[in-house]
């Protein structure tokens, strides 16, 4: 069916619901992007319409929540009044239906509304999902996970997290000089700072799992400490493993791989490191990195090569710290064991200037039908992040020599 104006394509599909409205309007973008013969204007006509009748329709069931109470001759809000600007994701209300729906519960008509709200907001839109059972994760939710899974170790509980937009430079500052002592009267010529940009890249993350159907009895706390679970032991585990050796192709770029290693930032050792060897690689990072540097490697690294590692006078190398619950220190420098780090690998550095980006959080999608035979719901989990160095000065490397 071809429309002549919007106003003529808003009055047809006003009076159809909001999952035949996105329908219809996917299918036109399948038209747009694989037919050339497609009539574009007429499409973008319809397209438009589309738009305005289910912007009109969510309005229409938001205002439909308010009643009248013949009693006190006043107006009552059956929903739940979210005031423009605020973070949908955030609320409790989303988070109820979010959760609701992906356990294919009945969700109450301030819960629809909030949910449909959602959906339009543009941090959904990013995901190029038309589907009606996707949506992207409570904040609360998404947070927990990030924070479950730093507690668990390894480089991502130390390197810096960012929420910007995918292929957007930012500004890095690093380290410059100190102030200087200022005489009265005598002018003082401006310092130019130095700065790094980063540009995180767009890749995806996905991850599919099945559960019974039976879940749509589980409560909503039960589901959700499920989701957090299983979404850390695998989009998370994925992103912790490419900040050690992401090869920067498909998927984020490693600390190992990012870095050119050569005799300025690198140093080998032939059977086992001595104790100048750390001593050297101190006296070698730069200035400004030191004060928040960390030693990382793997486990077996630090119980063959460090735990037993005496200098001349049989002070151990490795301190022990279980007052604080870490693992414990090299020359002051805290330890970080993550079991993605090669053996005989040992990384020093300011992991600050290491990163992850995650910019628009977990999409998850639902599907009642892919199982149809086995009786089970299949979800899949779609997460839109990069990593790389930020800067490549402020790390250093130790490792065994290689033999040909």
């Amino acid at each position: 069916m071809k429309f002549a104006t919007v106003q003529e394509a808003f009055n047809y599909y006003n009076s159809k619901d909001v999952e035949e409205i996105e329908k219809r309007a996917a299918e036109i973008g399948k038209l747009i992007d694989g037919n050339e013969d497609a009539d574009i204007q007429s499409l973008n006509i319809e397209l438009d319409g589309l738009k305005q009748a289910k912007e009109n329709i969510i309005e229409k069931r938001s205002k439909s929540n308010k009643g009248f109470n013949p009693v006190t001759g006043m107006e009552f809000n059956k929903g739940v009044d979210i005031p423009e600007g605020t973070d949908l994701f955030a609320t409790k209300e989303y988070r109820s239906a979010f959760f609701k729906e992906m356990l294919g519960q009945k969700l109450t008509e301030a819960e629809k509304n909030i949910y449909e709200r959602a959906r339009m907001e543009k941090r959904a839109d990013t995901f190029n999902a038309m589907n009606n059972s996707a949506a992207v994760l409570p904040t609360q939710t998404l947070n927990e996970i990030i924070e479950k899974a730093r507690k668990q170790g390894g480089l991502m509980s130390v390197c810096r997290q960012f929420n910007i937009p995918s292929n957007l430079a930012v500004p890095i500052g690093t380290p410059g000089t100190k102030a200087n002592w200022h005489v009265e009267g005598v002018n003082v010529d401006a310092e130019k700072v130095d700065t790094a940009s980063v540009s995180f890249s767009a890749y995806e993350i996905l991850k599919v799992f099945s559960m019974s159907a039976i879940a749509n009895k589980m409560s909503i706390g039960a589901f959700e400490s499920y989701l957090e679970t299983e979404l850390t032991n695998c989009v998370m585990d994925t992103l912790n493993e490419a900040l050690v050796s992401g090869t920067g192709s498909g998927q984020g770029t490693g600390l190992l791989t990012g870095i050119t290693w050569d005799a300025t930032n690198s140093l080998t050792y032939a059977d086992k490191p001595a104790y100048t060897d750390f001593t050297k690689m101190l006296a070698i990072l730069k200035r400004g990195y030191g004060a928040n540097a960390k030693f990382a490697m793997n486990n077996a690294s630090l119980y063959n090569l460090i735990y037993s590692l005496t200098d001349e006078n049989k002070r151990p190398l490795f301190i022990a710290d279980p007052q604080q619950q870490q693992i414990g220190y090299i020359l002051g420098k805290p330890i970080i064991v993550d079991d993605n780090i090669p053996d005989d690998t040992i990384i020093l550095g300011n992991f600050d200037y290491m990163g992850y980006n995650i910019p628009q959080g977990i999409l998850l999608e639902v599907s009642r039908e892919s199982s149809f035979k086995s009786g089970l719901i299949d979800y899949r989990a779609l997460a839109i992040a990069d990593c790389k160095p930020l800067v490549s000065e402020a790390f250093l490397k130790l490792s065994k020599t290689v033999t040909p």
